[in-house]
């Protein structure tokens, strides 16, 4: 009878710490990521409080039934050189011309204060910034105006 000897490593303390170290290595990273991704996308808090928003959410709907009713189109926000410039345009796909637009600039999670924002239209009809805008990621909340109609809007500028 002949007998085959195999050879078979042991499993030793190294193994089993250089396996749990692997594990937690990866969760670790995926962590890291997974974090960058959420702070680098999530604008902050929609409701300071939410018992009150569904207090109002039936006002909200109705003033977004207004202001749909107006027919205007808001661009979304561009950064030409160091200012903001938005373009809104009728129902009939013409720039709104004799409007007045302000608003105001906030950084989405509150890395700096938050700033009063005028526009100036351009004989194109674009709405031009008065105010330059820091570089990086801003909210804008503006407020269009136009004889009797008002038109709320938000719009992310990076």
């Amino acid at each position: 009878m002949s007998r085959e000897t195999t050879s078979v490593k042991k499993f030793t303390g190294y193994h089993a710490t250089a396996i749990i170290v692997a594990f937690f290595a990866v969760v670790v990273s995926v962590n890291m990521v997974m974090a960058r991704f959420a702070l680098s996308t999530f604008s902050g808090t929609v409701v300071d409080n939410s018992y009150v928003a569904s207090q109002k959410y039936n006002d909200w709907l109705a003033q977004a039934r207004t202001q749909q009713a107006h027919g205007w189109t808001v661009s979304p926000a561009l950064r030409k050189a160091d200012r903001a410039s938005i373009t809104i345009t009728t129902a009939d796909g013409v720039p709104l011309l004799g409007a007045t637009m302000s608003g105001v600039a906030e950084h989405p999670i509150g890395q700096a204060d938050p700033f009063e924002i005028s526009f100036a239209q351009t004989a194109s009809g674009e709405f031009r910034s008065v105010e330059t805008l820091p570089a990086g990621r801003w909210k804008l909340k503006i407020i269009i105006t136009q004889d009797d109609k008002d038109m709320r809007v938000v719009r992310d500028i990076w």
